[in-house]
């Protein structure tokens, strides 16, 4: 493609920490809404300034901290300006990444000449109000937009099966280490290795937020620090702990604005700071997580990442930059893997969901933007954005590069590549009896680092069934979190329990 007026660029970007410390702040910071637009209009003076009012098309992903009747709505009366398309995005946290490529497309298409998309969260002020007694739409400064009755919870899990929903697998959280467990069995690591691969991962991404001046945790952290339990580092469902997951209570916002090649030479803008919007993939698993063939992999990461660099002509090699999801540790080991990176790779740009921040759907918005800054320092290199949303569900992959690249006008679905790598998947069986051998498995903790319970995946005949471990069996749980062996594969016996769960036990 050599029409300048359809090959798409990243023009501006911007983005907001909204920190509680911050001098002359009240208790409360701005709302997701401000939060975005304030990203937006940075964004756009990044870009000189001359692009806000041109925008045709608008996505907004979609944000939980606050019950809004019409977010989109809300952004444009407050940038001052509603596009022609306005859009509210689902739950997902690669939908950064998606709404980046779809603008692309539609420039590449012809539909639009600018387009933007922003996202924005207030978890931190949202759990400081529930905590004090506060209300947003009353004693914040400004005051919030008042909140929609109406309003329903995004994260409703309703499609999960119902033995997931009844031992409590619910939860992003409880679900990631199921994969954790299992990969590292099929990687022939202990837990104990496992563990020093992720701190040593995790530390590494604690650097890289360290230097980003929008993270919310700017301090290095050495990986005795994450691996090891403490009063700020508790186990919260092996074999992770607090310092190993995605950290949502956080004030961010973020946004990015696509433009036409043209239309930027048209602004003045110098070539060094357009970045090229390039290929990518998308595909999903399962939506049930019990659903799935395995928890060793992931085949629709593994189409996505293959998809997206081989469109784009590149190898893992060829990059300059990376970002690879990092909700938790399971997700870039599994992808590092895939990609044949060495292991002392640092896949992120911005920091990692840990240190930089979690605001829910938006962390790859603000790795877009660190993208972004580096390739604009990086004459002709190209960087990789991997998302993913939901419990290793919703994959996709986009190229960026400080040269021309690509096309970006080919559909991004690669699900048949996925589903062809897909192994076949066991049924559900509803067994209380018998015996039964771990496919993978999790321990949740109380706030106070007590075991809760385990919950075990198991295989029985060719089946698939779930299992809880009492906090009393202090022998299984002792089996369950050994640091020097996996536990995948051990057999034990199913009983039923009074309150009609099967538990499972060694012996």
């Amino acid at each position: 493609m050599s029409d300048p007026a359809r090959i798409p660029v990243i023009v501006g970007i911007g983005e907001v920490a909204d920190r509680p410390d911050a001098p002359g702040r009240g208790p409360l910071g701005p709302e997701p809404a401000a939060l975005m637009a304030e990203a937006l209009r940075r964004a756009d003076a990044d870009a000189g300034g001359r692009f806000l009012g041109r925008l045709a098309s608008l996505d907004v992903v979609n944000a939980v901290s606050w019950p809004y009747a019409d977010l989109p709505g809300r952004v444009a009366d407050l940038i001052g300006h509603r596009p022609t398309r306005l859009a509210y995005g689902p739950v997902g946290g690669e939908t950064p990444v998606r709404f980046l490529h779809e603008a692309a497309q539609r420039i590449a298409r012809g539909e639009a000449e600018v387009a933007a998309f922003c996202s924005g969260e207030a978890e931190h002020s949202a759990a400081a109000a529930r905590r004090t007694g506060l209300r947003p739409d009353r004693d914040a400064l400004p005051p919030w937009t008042p909140p929609d009755p109406a309003w329903t919870n995004p994260r409703v899990r309703d499609y999960l099966h119902p033995q997931a929903l009844r031992h409590g697998l619910s939860q992003p959280v409880f679900v990631y280490p199921l994969y954790e467990t299992a990969c590292q069995a099929a990687w022939g690591q202990t837990p104990r290795e496992g563990r020093a691969e992720s701190a040593a991962l995790w530390a590494a991404m604690s650097r890289v937020a360290a230097r980003n001046p929008s993270a919310w945790l700017r301090r290095p952290t050495a990986p005795e620090e994450i691996a090891e339990s403490s009063p700020g580092n508790r186990p919260i469902a092996w074999p992770y702990q607090k310092l190993m997951v995605a950290n949502p209570v956080v004030n961010q916002g973020a946004a990015v604005i696509v433009a036409s090649l043209a239309r930027a030479r048209a602004a003045g803008l110098p070539e060094h700071r357009l970045i090229h919007i390039g290929p990518g993939a998308a595909a999903s698993e399962p939506r049930d997580w019990l659903a799935r063939d395995a928890f060793d992999h992931a085949p629709a990461q593994d189409a996505v990442l293959a998809g997206a660099l081989g469109r784009a002509g590149l190898a893992p090699a060829d990059l300059a930059a990376i970002e690879l999801y990092s909700c938790f540790p399971c997700v870039p080991k599994m992808a590092r893997r895939t990609l044949g990176l060495p292991p002392e790779t640092v896949p992120t740009v911005a920091g990692g969901l840990t240190f930089f921040g979690a605001p829910l759907n938006g962390y790859m918005a603000h790795a877009a933007c660190a993208m972004v800054r580096l390739l604009r320092e990086a004459p002709g290199g190209a960087g990789l954005l991997y998302g993913q949303g939901e419990f290793v569900t919703k994959h996709h992959a986009l190229v960026l590069a400080s040269r021309p690249l690509p096309a970006c006008i080919e559909p991004a679905s690669v699900q048949g590549e996925a589903d062809r790598r897909r192994g076949a998947v066991p049924p559900i069986a509803e067994t209380q009896a018998g015996r039964a051998v771990i496919e993978t498995h999790t321990v949740l903790f109380d706030r106070e680092g007590a075991p809760q319970k385990g919950v075990v995946v198991l295989r029985q005949g060719g089946a698939r069934l779930l299992a809880r471990v009492p906090a009393a069996d202090h022998a299984t749980l002792a089996a369950l979190t050994d640091l020097d062996r996996s536990p995948v594969g051990l057999a034990g016996t199913l009983r039923p329990a009074p309150d009609g769960l099967a538990e499972w036990r060694i012996a």
